[in-house]
């Protein structure tokens, strides 16, 4: 648990194995605290079993046939081993090749595809970005792509800067939308309370739809550290 300067306690469970984390007004008692989680705590199960529950990746060893996604879509990767520039390509409907020199370790294929992912959504952001911004009014002052652990995307408001997950390469395009917009609207509101609950059904009313498919694709191996 966290004490911060809020009105309202704000309980959260995060992935990948169910944190839960409290963060409670200054003024509230320990026993408010407690209480109110007590009262939450069905809530806080139900979130914690789906965690669990959901499929995990082993972690991936960069071979022939290994499972990888893209957009919500799986792909059985075809590696190739060749002199010259690294390169990552999609075949079909379920293949993606990636070009490595020969000799590549695990690490470096690995670098590749994760640097692709990068690339990818620093093409399918900037109009994502245009087009929320002018719905929802507010304007982001940069935006970033990054590995995190425990977030699929976060806000500095102060700074006004956007930083969303590069996992999100993995998921549906809807994804990606749905914590782009979590992220712009707070500009409007800074913490997850009614308001904020609210200006999300104004400007994503399928929020919730969105929230659920962020479920659907096998989690990727992480050595997760909780903090």
């Amino acid at each position: 648990m966290v004490r911060k300067d809020i009105k309202n306690l704000h309980l959260g469970v995060y992935p990948p194995n169910g944190r839960v984390r409290v963060a409670a007004p200054l003024v509230l008692s320990d026993e408010a605290v407690r209480l109110a989680v007590i009262e939450k705590l069905a809530w806080v199960k139900k979130h914690k079993a789906r965690f669990r529950d959901q499929p995990r990746q082993s972690q991936r060893e960069m071979i022939n046939g290994e499972s990888h996604y893209f957009l919500g879509q799986r792909y059985r990767l075809r590696l190739h081993e060749r002199p010259g520039p690294s390169q990552v390509s999609l075949r079909g409907i379920g293949t993606i090749d990636i070009f490595a020199r020969p000799g590549s370790s695990q690490e470096q294929r690995e670098a590749i595809l994760l640097r692709w992912y990068r690339q990818q959504l620093k093409l399918l952001l900037p109009p994502l970005l245009e087009k929320w911004q002018a719905i929802i009014g507010v304007q982001a002052s940069s935006w970033g792509i990054k590995k995190m652990r425990t977030k699929w995307g976060s806000c500095s408001i102060k700074a006004r800067r956007i930083w969303l997950n590069l996992e999100l390469a993995k998921r549906p395009t809807l994804c990606l939308e749905y914590v782009l917009v979590h992220e712009l609207v707070h500009l409007l509101e800074r913490h997850h309370n009614e308001r904020f609950m609210e200006l999300l059904d104004q400007f994503m009313p399928q929020w919730r739809q969105c929230r659920d498919l962020l479920k659907e694709v096998p989690l990727g191996h992480e050595d997760w550290h909780l903090v």
